[in-house]
């Protein structure tokens, strides 16, 4: 494969556009003073309720270090609370807080915008299918 066929290659097209959209989250949320590990935590949380630490990361997909140091974040900006469980006392259970809850619907507005911003060029009927189609790639290759 040439390097003119290379720039039409799905994988080094898809690298490219994924580098474009990782960029575009990025600054997104660094305008909040957020990152992507903040958001996930945040939406976690919202949708399945409080959790353990632990388990947050393993829903997450996140280091379990690293989201010591993004609670830890969030935590000193009162977007979520930790209490300890009164199961298990080693452990903590996160809440998300009232703050916790608008800061995920600002980061959520601006990963809207973002997604319209990245997928411009394209109608309605096609995002729907790049969807459909990116989802059983992921789908096919996390078996």
């Amino acid at each position: 494969m040439g390097p003119a066929a290379l720039r039409t290659a799905p994988s080094w097209l898809i690298n490219q556009v994924a580098t474009h959209a990782g960029r575009l989250v990025h600054d997104g949320f660094a305008a909040h003073g957020a990152r992507g590990y903040h958001y996930r935590l945040l939406a976690a949380l919202h949708e399945h309720g409080p959790a353990s630490q632990a388990d947050l990361g393993r829903r997450c997909g996140i280091d379990r270090s690293d989201v010591v140091a993004a609670l830890n974040e969030l935590a000193a900006r009162d977007l979520v609370r930790r209490t300890p469980d009164p199961d298990d006392r080693r452990r903590n259970v996160v809440t998300l807080t009232e703050p916790g809850r608008r800061e995920l619907d600002r980061l959520t507005t601006t990963l809207d915008q973002i997604q319209d911003t990245l997928l411009a060029p394209l109608t309605p009927a096609d995002r729907t299918e790049l969807t459909r189609l990116l989802t059983a790639l992921l789908d096919h290759h996390r078996q």
